[in-house]
């Protein structure tokens, strides 16, 4: 796991890193710490960053114009900061967890055991990178998720498609638990699903209420019925 460490105060910076390196043991990389935004916007351009740590008040600079371009990144983001009353946006703008200032190793390490499994709060919006800028887009706008490589197409109920740059193992994290991974390349709302289909060669279909047909992988067709008859 790549980390890297946004926070301006050296010796806040000093014991996350440390805390940080503990955690993932002597084998994996030394987290990598920076300052400022800019800093950190050259070093995540790189793609090379699976996990973002983040203060929110940076020097006097805003972390949220960070948070808002990180969210629509390929890594997840956990924010550490004291302002609490700022942990709910964070939250709607798709972090996987919010660490409270001051925190106990115990606490840090819940929030990195989380890579990997469904964020804290699930999220209601979607960051993408549209025009130079961050759009949110709204989950209820999303008819369905489609794999594209590296990267995820969010395709939406009115028509029209936006490019989210995570993939859908790092956006079945961040869903709702309501959202289900019907094939490798494919995840909707469980909700959204009419019936399933049968086809020729046993090939197995769900339509989704809005009409569409999307495949289902044979290895999880029968978990996919368990949430249907739930």
């Amino acid at each position: 796991m790549r980390l890297l460490i946004v926070e301006d105060e050296p010796l806040a910076a000093r014991r996350l890193a440390r805390l940080c390196e503990q955690w993932l043991g002597p084998d994996a990389p030394p987290p990598r710490v920076c300052a400022s935004l800019d800093e950190a916007r050259a070093l995540l351009a790189g793609r090379d960053v699976d996990v973002l740590l983040l203060d929110l008040n940076l020097s006097g600079e805003d972390g949220f114009t960070l948070l808002a371009e990180a969210t629509a990144g390929s890594f997840q983001t956990v924010v550490v900061s004291a302002n609490t009353d700022q942990a709910l946006r964070a939250f709607e703008l798709g972090v996987l967890d919010f660490v409270p200032k001051p925190y106990t190793p115990e606490r840090l390490s819940l929030a990195l055991g989380r890579v990997g499994s469904r964020a804290a709060t699930p999220l209601r919006t979607l960051a993408v990178r549209k025009g130079g800028g961050v759009v949110l887009v709204p989950l209820d706008s999303v008819a369905y998720i489609q794999g594209a490589g590296d990267y995820a197409e969010l395709v939406l109920r009115g028509g029209g498609t936006e490019l989210s740059e995570k993939s859908l193992e790092r956006l079945e994290q961040l869903l709702p638990a309501d959202f289900f991974r019907i094939h490798r390349s494919y995840l909707v709302r469980v909700a959204d699903i009419r019936e399933l289909v049968a086809s020729e060669g046993s090939r197995i279909s769900v339509e989704l209420r809005d009409g569409a047909r999307l495949p289902v992988g044979r290895s999880r067709l029968a978990l996919l019925r368990k949430r249907l008859e739930a």
